[in-house]
């Protein structure tokens, strides 16, 4: 049932070779780099911002790495535990991505871009993670268009990050100022330079 759910919604989404020239170069350019918004907004609320939200930035950072290494590790054993070929191996659909022909559930690019919006929906602004959820949907949606996943895959990368925001939250109640006291020396420490010279956060 749910096999042909994941079948019957890549038919609806998957280009074809009649689809417009302009939407596969749209889609490729979504698939492949939108998704370095996520370290560049890491490093912006890291060491830039106004000097009462630095520390709440900085705190929102870390919980969004804990988030990302939970998130990616759990991506990782299921993929292990529950292997399932990309579209383009079984034959299905058509492809216009380049891409190895590695396990395709959940998608690495799904988990990391929805934990991510997940982190500002639960952790920063609604209308933040509204907008990174935006985000995180039209990559998905790229990537399906592209032959490289199914849509069970992104369903999946969703689940995932849910399961690290939660999971970080936890780990956050529990050390969470320690971390972030460690972590502030350790950067203070490194970035010395920069930092007295004014061009990045103390």
């Amino acid at each position: 049932m749910l096999e042909n759910l994941n079948y019957g919604l890549f038919e609806l989404i998957n280009a074809t070779p009649a689809s417009p020239e302009w939407s596969i170069k749209l889609a490729t350019f979504v698939a492949k780099d939108m998704i370095s918004i996520v370290p560049a907004l890491i490093a912006i609320l890291w060491l830039w911002g106004p000097r009462k939200q630095v520390s709440a930035q900085r705190q929102l950072v870390i919980k969004i790495a804990m988030a990302l290494l939970i998130s990616l590790a759990a991506s990782w054993l299921l993929g292990h535990m529950f292997p399932h070929d990309r579209p383009f191996v079984d034959r299905v659909g058509y492809n216009f991505l380049h891409h190895a022909a590695d396990d395709s559930f959940p998608s690495d690019h799904g988990t990391v871009i929805f934990t991510f919006a997940l982190a500002f929906l639960f952790w920063h602004r609604v209308w933040s993670g509204i907008v990174l959820m935006i985000v995180a949907c039209t990559i998905a949606w790229s990537r399906v268009y592209l032959g490289v996943h199914w849509p069970m895959d992104m369903l999946g990368g969703l689940m995932v990050g849910m399961l690290g925001c939660l999971s970080a939250q936890i780990l956050w109640n529990l050390c969470g100022d320690v971390i972030y006291q460690r972590l502030s020396q350790l950067y203070r420490f490194c970035f010395a330079l920069p930092i007295r010279k004014g061009w990045i956060r103390d």
